[in-house]
Formats: C-alpha cells, structure tokens, sequence
C-alpha cells in the first residue's frame, strides 16, 4: 500500500508535554548520580595517573555535563552545545569520568536531531558539534603520535599496534555519531507521520459525524416530502368534497351524501398511503419495498381520483412503457400528485388538467398541464421545493411555471437508468 502524503501544514512535531519535561529532570538526576559515582570511581582507580584532575573539578564537570539534559527539549541546540563543550574540557582536565559524558553527549546530539523544527538549523548545530569533536580527535591523535615517550603502543611499522587503535577510535566515533544523528531523524520523522495521523484520524471522524448527521437530515426532508405529497392531496380533496357537501347539503341531500362518501374514501385512501410510507420508512434496506411504495402503474387511480374531486383530467401514455427503477416511479408519481393537486387549488373555477406520460430510448417524462389561471409564485412552497428534490434525486431536471397561453405547466425529464443522486 503506498505511502500517504504528509499533509502541507504539518511542519512541526507536538510541542514537549509536561510529562515530558519531568521526564528529563529525572534523566539528568540519573546521570548526575552516575557521573559522580564513575568519577569517585574513576578517580580512585588512577584511570589517568598523577594527571588526574582534583574531585571538585570532577563535580563541576557532571553537574556542567548533565544539568543541560534537563531541559534538553525546551532548548536542544544550547543543550547539546553546552554539554559538547563541558565533555571536550573535562576530557581535556583529565575528569575521571570516562561513561556517563559518552552517554550524555550522545542524549544531547539525539535530542537536536529529534526535536528541532528547522531542520537546516538542527543539521548545522548536530555537524558543527561532530566535526568539533573530529577535530579534536585529529588534533590528539598528531599529539600522541609526535609525542617524544617509549611506553604505551608500539609505533613501528605502518599499520603498527598505535595506528590501529586510533583507526578503532575514529571508527568508534563515527559509529557513535552517525548512530546519534540517524536516530534523531528518525525520532523527528516518526513524531511528523504520528501527528500526520492524528490529524487524519480527527478528520475521518469529523466527517463520519458530519456524514451521519447529513443522512439524519436527508432522512428527515424524505420524510417530510412524502407527508407533504400524502397528506396535502387527500386533504385538499376533502376541502373541496367538504366544501361541496355544505354549499348543497340542504338543496341536494344526495349530492351531499355523495360528497362525504368522496370525504371518507379520500380519508382512508390518505390513511392507507401514511400506512404504505411507514412500511416503507421500516423496510430494511435489503427487503423489497415494491409492496409499500407507490409506482407508475397507479397513475390511472390518481387521475380517477381527480375526476371524482371536480377536477376535469385525461391521462395519455405515449411509447412503450419500459421498466424504470422504483425510486424514480415513486418521484414521478408524487410529482404528477403534487401537480394536481396544485391545479385542484389553485386552478379555480372550469379548471381542467392534462397528464401525459412520455417513453423514448433513454428518458421518460411526465407532463401535467392545466387551463385555469396560472399561479405565479413569488416564494416557492413546499410542494414545489418537493417537487424540484424528486427529480434531483432521479437525476432528471424538471420544469415548474406558468405556461404563455393560460394555466400551469409541470414537466419532469427523468432517465430510465436513473441513479440516486446525493
């Protein structure tokens, strides 16, 4: 699996934690204690013979040697500078202390390596201290070499006994050194790709909560959509069944009975449909939702029941049908409900509507025009919002307004494979 790029405004690993800080008191308490110890130690065994420095000088060097430590990561180049320069003196002064300075000073060089942002700035300080410290090898090498005594090495021959240990100094050095400065990059690199991933986790989960909080809000206007598109067309049919019973029920008492026989039906039919759409909202996503949703194949009982409701309607099909996916049969369908009943309402008196169903090699459209007086709709209702969703969701485009001649026009253009769109 490749790599994954670092992110751009990663440039600085997270700052030292408090913890982090006591971290670093207790590890410059430790190598005091043992710089002490190896000195005491080393001072009684004579490491360097009568050239060893007084145990006052070697208590100066440890505290000089490891007191930088504890603030090692606050201030690393300074550090790593000051116990540079306290190694090269006390190795100078003969300190018997020949362990814990190795350590402190490869702590010291590790440090810059690890926790200096600018990285020009840390590789200059971190070379600056190796080339030191090789210079200072070279420079006691030549001493040793030109040095007038007998004891010791033998110098004879080219790659005499003397020679081979300076070679295992230098090597040992560049192992010590290079394994500091390596180690360093490293530490940095690995504390670059943690924050890198951090940052990435709290993105992912950022976008699962803003995810799942689209989908409660999606769910929620689907919701909200199909109570409109149901209760809006039987209750409007019941206004007027309502309003036609009253204005004949003392003259026509038939008529009226009538009339709130087409209240009742409208009734059950709003509460068979409310039924159809909570079997829809509980149908698990895997189960056929073909018998609680409405289809195309219900049009015809849609334009029945507009008739019946005073409102004039012909229904035509042309081409032939073909199989479209559900969700765009329920969109159209509720489109063509919503359509009609906006004529029923708003189309006043003589009001008359024509449905057309039109099939064709890859789209299929609805149309749904009527001849009363064409609503001008200075703020787009909830019908029409719905409207407008349905077909987005299908992936088609849809036409909302008043036609030139007199009336209403509702032309939805929906593609047979049509996809659900987000």
């Amino acid at each position: 699996m490749p790599a994954l790029p670092v992110p751009s405004e990663v440039t600085t690993r997270p700052r030292p934690t408090s913890a982090d800080l006591r971290a670093d008191g207790w590890l410059a308490a430790g190598l005091l204690l043992g710089a002490i110890l190896s000195a005491a130690l080393g001072s009684v065994a004579g490491v360097y013979g009568e050239d060893t420095s007084h145990l006052s000088w070697a208590l100066l060097y440890t505290v000089a040697l490891t007191g930088p430590l504890a603030v090692r990561r606050r201030f690393p180049e300074i550090a790593a500078v000051i116990v540079a320069v306290a190694f090269f003196v006390g190795v100078s002064l003969k300190v018997p202390e020949l362990y814990v300075g190795n350590i402190a000073l490869f702590i010291a060089v590790y440090t810059v390596g690890a926790w200096v942002d600018d990285r020009r700035r840390a590789n200059l300080v971190r070379i600056l201290i190796i080339v030191g410290m090789f210079g200072w090898l070279l420079v006691t090498t030549f001493q040793s070499a030109t040095a007038p005594i007998d004891d010791g090495l033998s110098r004879v021959g080219v790659f005499s006994p003397f020679v081979a240990f300076m070679l295992i100094q230098f090597l040992v050095n560049a192992a010590f050194f290079g394994g500091a400065y390596y180690m360093g990059d490293r530490a940095y690199a690995s504390a670059i790709e943690r924050t890198v991933l951090q940052q990435r986790t709290a993105e992912l989960e950022h976008e699962r909560e803003r995810t799942a909080a689209q989908a409660v809000a999606l769910d929620r206007v689907r919701i909200a959509r199909e109570l409109h598109d149901v209760v809006a067309h039987h209750v409007s049919a019941m206004g007027v069944q309502a309003g036609a019973a009253r204005a004949v029920l003392e003259r026509d008492p038939d008529a009226a009975r009538r009339a709130l026989r087409g209240i009742e039906s409208s009734a059950r039919s709003a509460l068979t449909e409310l039924r159809q759409l909570l079997e829809t909202l509980r149908t698990s996503p895997g189960a056929d939702p073909a018998e609680s949703t409405v289809s195309l194949a219900a049009l015809p009982r849609l334009i029945d029941h507009a008739r019946e409701n005073g409102l004039p309607t012909s229904f035509t099909v042309v081409g032939d049908p073909v199989e479209i996916p559900e969700l765009a049969q329920v969109n159209m369908y509720r489109i063509a409900q919503e359509a009609l009943t906006n004529a029923r309402r708003h189309g006043g008196p003589g009001a008359a509507a024509d449905v057309r169903l039109r099939y064709d090699d890859s789209d299929v459209e609805l149309e749904v025009a009527n001849t009363g007086r064409g609503s001008s709709f200075a703020r787009p209702g909830l019908g029409i919002v719905g409207m407008r969703e349905r077909a987005a969701a299908s992936g088609g485009r849809i036409e909302i307004g008043p036609r030139e001649r007199g009336g209403f026009l509702v032309r939805a253009r929906i593609p047979i494979s049509a996809g659900v769109r987000a």
